[in-house]
């Protein structure tokens, strides 16, 4: 089931080493009362990263055959192949239920990568949103860049709008436009580095569809953090989050058309940036509706767990071994 016994010797010290203690305390008292019993499996995927995968999201602007058929060979399958309310064609991403990765291409200056290497789950939030030609479109806190990418690979906007605040990641994300999307897809492409909160006053009623994949308690890599006093550094502002997330919905709302819709998503478990952030924005904004996304749900069930319980218009992927996607939230709104 595993990687073969000899790489996991080789790491799993390693990785073990890695496991921030202070993280994992804090998380294990959090989730413990948020999830019952069910964190008990999902700390055992998160804690030990030899059974986790990684998906393979094909790059339709530079498309080879061959690549479909290697990873056929290796045993992977298409992630998604259920009747999906929105699922383009041009939108090819290849899972297999054994843990491993498949092989990072480097970046070459003019040269564009075949695929993406990510979690699965992150792909979620772009089939919730169902982007289509033509449409104006904002990924308001876009890097790395995944998730851009995997919207292009959909429709093509109208004018896409991809905006990261911080300095860093924002080369980061415009390096991953680069690898993937080609020269004339680019011009139709604006890379900002605006604050979020105020994208929705500098930019008022201007996008069809916003995407919100907000900053947050990454679960998975906070679990792993090497330097403890970063840690308990980030423990401390964790509560600060649900405060940001709220204000970039906010904007994200302000910068969307009536009729527009927005998808919001986080990769943390934690209720406070999830479900509250999404309650308080209802409570509070007169002008936005729930849309129901449980059909997507169903669709992708056989691939993915997601949490019992949640609303109609909300998603939990929650990670197991064997479907070690996750975690993902998801919500959808829609602006009236």
């Amino acid at each position: 089931f595993f990687l073969s016994q000899n790489l996991e010797n080789k790491t799993t010290g390693k990785l073990q080493k890695q496991i921030c203690q202070v993280v994992l305390d804090r998380f294990e008292k959090q989730y413990t009362m948020e999830l019952g019993d069910t964190w008990i499996s999902v700390r055992d995927v998160l804690t030990y990263p030899l059974c986790w995968q990684y998906a393979v999201l094909l790059n339709k602007f530079s498309q080879s055959t061959e690549l479909e058929n290697i990873l056929r060979v290796k045993g992977y399958h298409p992630a998604f192949q259920g009747p999906l309310p929105y699922l383009p064609a041009s939108l090819k991403c290849y899972i297999r239920r054994t843990p491993g990765r498949f092989p990072a291409q480097k970046h070459q200056a003019g040269k564009l990568k075949e695929y993406y290497l990510l979690n699965a789950a992150s792909l979620l939030p772009v089939l919730a949103l169902e982007v289509k030609d033509g449409e104006d479109v904002l990924d308001l806190c876009a890097a790395p860049g995944g998730k851009s990418v995997a919207m292009l690979q959909c429709a093509y906007p109208g004018n896409f709008h991809c905006n990261e605040y911080d300095d860093l990641r924002s080369r980061w994300l415009k390096q991953t436009i680069e690898s993937f999307i080609p020269d004339p897809l680019i011009s139709l492409i604006t890379v900002s580095k605006l604050d979020g909160r105020q994208i929705g006053d500098l930019k008022p009623e201007l996008y069809d569809k916003v995407l919100v994949d907000a900053p947050c308690s990454n679960d998975r890599s906070w679990l792993f953090s090497s330097d403890i006093q970063q840690a308990t550094l980030r423990l401390i502002q964790r509560k600060e989050l649900p405060s940001l997330q709220f204000q970039l919905l906010r904007s994200a709302i302000k910068a969307l058309r009536p009729g527009g819709s927005l998808v919001y998503s986080t990769c943390t478990l934690s209720k406070a940036e999830n479900s509250d952030v999404i309650n308080l924005i209802l409570n509070s904004c007169s002008n936005v509706t729930p849309v129901d996304i449980s059909e997507v749900a169903k669709a992708v069930s056989q691939e993915f767990t997601f949490l019992s319980g949640t609303q109609q218009h909300e998603l939990l992927v929650l990670p197991e071994k064997g479907r070690a996607w996750g975690p993902m939230y998801i919500a959808k709104l829609k602006k009236i």
